[in-house]
């Protein structure tokens, strides 16, 4: 039997998604994540407790547990776990990315560094220390100008400022975020520091690809209609196959291309997102890791209209299938907007949207009586809503008229030091 080792720091919905499709192959499934390592196998599961801010320390424990065990393949979910899944491949024989890469991909700024010492383009950018005045930071500042912190995932804390009071009050907002006992808690790199980058107008993309020993294939481009100029940049919809031309399809490819080159990644699944104008592409993001949340269902392969879950499955594992094509008909995806922060308290409307012509499935992730932080504090959508159709056009007038027929009521959260306060915070997700 083959066995599959998933890097995770929640086991969310995602993490159950990629464990199905490995079992529905026959694979057996072996967790690694961040949970509590004093509790003994609180959900007997079997998962190994990983500290993901300590990779090297992480990868050793991993590599002890496994010894005796075979381990055929491996997938890291989300940005933290990746440096664990490269040092533990490394010890254990698995193919996948060097260290080296993923370090390079683990910061905003070391990756655009790695970039831009490459030639590659990339938004103008510095970083700062928090600790620095603010008077002394506005004379570098271009505006406009986008202010975001170095490692968070889903644009949470990512602002654009158009002016010095815009960006002044940018900084002091990010700033509070990063300083907040839930971030500070994952103990993750760079709390204390911001990356400021000058705005690039243009249309937004997002590319799915999988690398296997160095080659690049595009598994689809998404076209984001109505993306975010700002001040914040909450994700929405995503759909495909992308509606920009023919040569600007080919130029963006060819950009992931040598930016995975440039970065050193070389094996498995890349996310990444680009900025595209009369100047050509630019690179915002690329990620050694799948899609984040459930949108990886909005890409379907092969006769048997397999998800991109079972086929990075296939793919790790080294089981056939992980060629297939990925199926014609045009797809997307609603990650559902935050309308504001607030516990919620109810979700009215769930049958009528799913009943939308063109929807294929609605999902409402976000559980009863959780707080829900709005963008850019927030980091987790309410839920899913994919759809199918002829013509990308269809499928994104189903999206729109499937969430106009929901309704969430979010209430305001109770000061914290009120004794019926709630103190649950919803899972993050990354897109």
């Amino acid at each position: 039997m083959k066995r599959l080792l998933i890097f995770a720091s929640k086991l969310g919905y995602q993490t159950r998604s990629f464990a199905e499709a490995a079992q529905r192959l026959g694979a057996e499934v072996v967790f690694g994540t961040d949970r509590c390592g004093k509790l003994d196998d609180p959900w007997a599961d079997g998962a190994v407790p990983l500290h993901f801010e300590n990779p090297q320390e992480a990868a050793q424990r991993i590599s002890e547990s496994f010894r005796a065990k075979h381990v055929d393949g491996m997938i890291a979910l989300g940005d933290r776990p990746t440096s664990t899944a490269a040092h533990a491949a490394a010890a254990l024989g698995i193919t996948y990315n060097s260290t080296q890469s993923v370090e390079n991909c683990r910061t905003k700024l070391r990756q655009r560094e790695v970039l831009r010492d490459a030639g590659l383009p990339v938004p103008d950018f510095f970083a700062f220390s928090l600790s620095e005045e603010i008077s002394r930071v506005l004379p570098r500042v271009k505006f406009p100008c986008v202010v975001k912190p170095l490692s968070l995932a889903a644009s949470q804390g990512v602002i654009r400022a158009n002016n010095a009071s815009e960006f002044m009050v940018a900084a002091k907002r990010v700033q509070t975020l990063l300083e907040s006992p839930e971030l500070r808690a994952t103990r993750e790199r760079s709390l204390d520091h911001l990356l400021v980058e000058r705005y690039i107008p243009g249309d937004e993309v997002a590319i799915e690809a999988l690398l296997t020993n160095g080659e690049l294939r595009v598994l689809a481009i998404f076209d984001k209609p109505g993306h975010p100029e700002g001040p914040y940049f909450e994700e929405s919809i995503y759909v495909t196959p992308s509606q920009q031309p023919a040569l600007a399809q080919a130029s963006l490819a060819a950009m992931l291309r040598a930016s995975a080159r440039t970065l050193g990644l070389t094996h498995g699944p890349v996310h990444a997102e680009f900025r595209l104008n009369e100047d050509g592409p630019w690179v915002l993001e690329i990620s050694p890791r799948p899609i984040g949340g459930l949108c990886s269902r909005a890409l379907r392969f092969g006769p048997e209209k397999i998800f991109l879950e079972e086929l990075l499955v296939r793919h790790a594992l080294g089981m056939p299938g992980s060629d297939l094509p990925r199926e014609k008909e045009s797809s997307g995806v609603m990650m559902i907007p935050v309308p504001k922060s607030g516990i919620l308290e109810g979700v009215e409307g769930e049958a009528a949207a799913a009943a939308t012509p063109g929807v294929t499935e609605l999902h409402i992730t976000a559980r009863l009586h959780d707080f829900i932080a709005a963008w850019p504090e927030g980091s987790s959508y309410l839920g899913f809503i994919f759809a199918r159709g002829k013509e990308p056009a269809e499928v994104v007038a189903a999206l729109q008229q499937a969430h106009a027929k929901l309704h969430f009521t979010l209430a305001e959260r109770l000061p914290v030091e009120h004794p019926l306060a709630h103190r649950r915070e919803s899972s993050h997700e990354q897109v």
